[in-house]
């Protein structure tokens, strides 16, 4: 199996610390091997693109030129759709602008940074598992099924656009898919789960509105947790910290401010993937969530 570069970025070490630790609790439980990109730096997130789109492209690229130049590595492993995202464009731009490739490596120059020379790659923790395991290792690892759970997997929209960033999907058969993913479908599906058919899987929470227009951001959560209700599910499933985040907070400020009460539960894929294999509620940090999920999981004889 192959090792890769774990860049957890910013949020997986806040307000996505659940989702940091029941990921490397998760690839433990799996025997798989990632080690710790050392000196990372932010990917550059949303707000640097305002002060100059270079500088996040750069900041992205001196993390993956770390994983490359100092480290050894040609993969870098990124469970954040955010610091994915970013990655990925670094990629790409440098890829297909030599201008930009060549400003990357003068700013390195001027850092006394690694120099990226566009040998490695990101891919998503849900790329990786499926690469290293996919769906039938995850049936021969089964050690407590979902039993049932009705799931809706909601992806975010910065795990699949812009497409033009992303070449290695809809390729075909095996690929993960621009438009309609599938991958945690897959995955969770192995360990048991029932997952719905979820229309807004794709579909904005309104994360980079939260500060600045935070009813918009209440109405788009909103959104995505009735319909989640409305096709049967129990839980939503993520695989992004900003994305899980907004949809527990969301649902706190929506019952608190308008009256809006929704019952659907919120965990990472990371969580209840590691219930499946047998690890303890605390070790994937359930307790550490907003949404309590406790009792939904005690009921159906998970915990």
């Amino acid at each position: 199996m192959a090792k890769v570069a774990y860049y957890p970025g910013c949020a997986l070490e806040g307000s996505g610390g659940p989702y940091d630790r029941s990921t490397r609790a998760l690839v433990d439980k799996l025997g798989l091997k990632m080690q710790d990109l050392s000196d990372w730096n932010c990917c550059g997130a949303m707000e640097v693109k305002n002060v100059h789109p270079m500088l996040q492209t750069y900041m992205s690229a001196r993390n993956l030129a770390i994983a490359s130049e100092k480290m050894g590595f040609d993969t870098v492993m990124a469970p954040c759709n955010g610091c994915y995202h970013n990655l990925k464009k670094a990629e790409y731009e440098c890829a297909t602008s030599a201008e930009t490739m060549q400003t990357v490596q003068d700013l390195a120059h001027k850092a006394d940074d690694p120099v990226y020379k566009g040998d490695v790659r990101t891919v998503h923790l849900l790329e990786w598992l499926m690469e290293e395991l996919g769906p039938e290792g995850i049936k021969q690892r089964l050690k407590n099924s979902l039993k049932g759970v009705k799931i809706a997997n909601y992806y975010g929209c910065m795990y699949t656009r812009p497409r033009q960033i992303f070449p290695e999907k809809d390729q075909g058969p095996g690929s993960e898919s621009s438009y309609k993913p599938h991958f945690m479908d897959d995955l969770l599906a192995a360990a048991g789960a029932v997952n719905v058919d979820f229309p807004l899987k794709t579909a904005c929470c309104g994360g980079a509105h939260t500060l600045s227009d935070s009813d918009t951001s209440t109405q788009l959560v909103l959104n995505l947790l009735q319909a989640a209700e409305d096709c049967g599910a129990e839980v939503i499933a993520t695989e992004c910290p900003t994305c899980h985040s907004g949809l527990e907070m969301h649902q706190v400020r929506a019952e608190l401010k308008f009256g809006i009460k929704t019952k659907v539960k919120v965990l990472y894929f990371t969580q209840l993937l590691g219930l499946a294999l047998g690890l303890s509620a605390r070790k994937v940090a359930i307790h550490e969530n907003v949404s309590d999920s406790i009792d939904l999981l005690a009921e159906k004889g998970i915990i």
